[in-house]
């Protein structure tokens, strides 16, 4: 069991357990059905719960800082593996989180959207592939769902976080049922944020 002071976990990974990780973010990159962030829910029951390489507050930071930063949604996946890397040992183990992550993350879907996209775009009107297609979309968004849900499940008490339970609600609506642009949510919610109010 890893040593957790301030927040912080001491870790240590043998070259097996690397090759675990790199293996498991292959098969995720082959579940990764609507991109990287809807299998965040298996990511966290295997870095978090399973194998204890990363606390609850370093995971929701890696997907927090990730999007919020401009660039590819999946950051978060690299600085995961950057702190499963610091955990064992530092910032040259950090470096090789990033890699095999990101590595194991990227390979397999990117080979098979390739494949998959030309023989798609060449079978176009075959009526399974527009099945196919159409089948998929309730496939993402209940993987998206479970994402959601897993993120707020982490703040634990319901009476005192409260305001974030409506803002998600608020925000949930307005997404919905108008064009306002996702941008001014988030500066909303950051104003929120700033001034202490959620």
């Amino acid at each position: 069991m890893p040593d957790t002071l301030n927040n912080v976990l001491h870790i240590s990974m043998n070259w097996h357990d690397w090759l675990q990780l790199f293996l498991h973010y292959m098969m995720l990159s082959l579940l990764s059905i609507g991109g990287a962030i809807s299998t965040l829910p298996d990511m966290h029951r295997y870095l978090v719960i399973q194998q204890n390489w990363l606390t609850d507050a370093q995971f929701n930071a890696s997907v927090s800082i990730a999007q919020a930063a401009p660039g590819p949604n999946v950051l978060f996946i690299a600085l995961m593996g950057w702190n499963v890397g610091m955990n064992a040992g530092g910032m040259w183990t950090g470096l090789l989180g990033v890699f095999i992550t990101m590595t194991g993350i990227l390979l397999p879907s990117t080979t098979l959207t390739y494949v998959a996209a030309s023989w798609g775009h060449a079978n176009r009107e075959l009526r399974s592939v527009r099945a196919f297609k159409l089948g998929m979309a309730p496939i993402v968004i209940g993987l998206l769902v479970a994402t959601g849900w897993i993120m707020a499940a982490s703040h634990d008490q319901a009476s005192k976080d409260w305001p974030l339970w409506l803002m998600t609600v608020v925000c949930t609506i307005v997404v919905w049922r108008t064009r306002l642009h996702l941008l001014w949510l988030l500066a909303g919610g950051a104003l929120l944020g700033w001034f202490g109010l959620i």
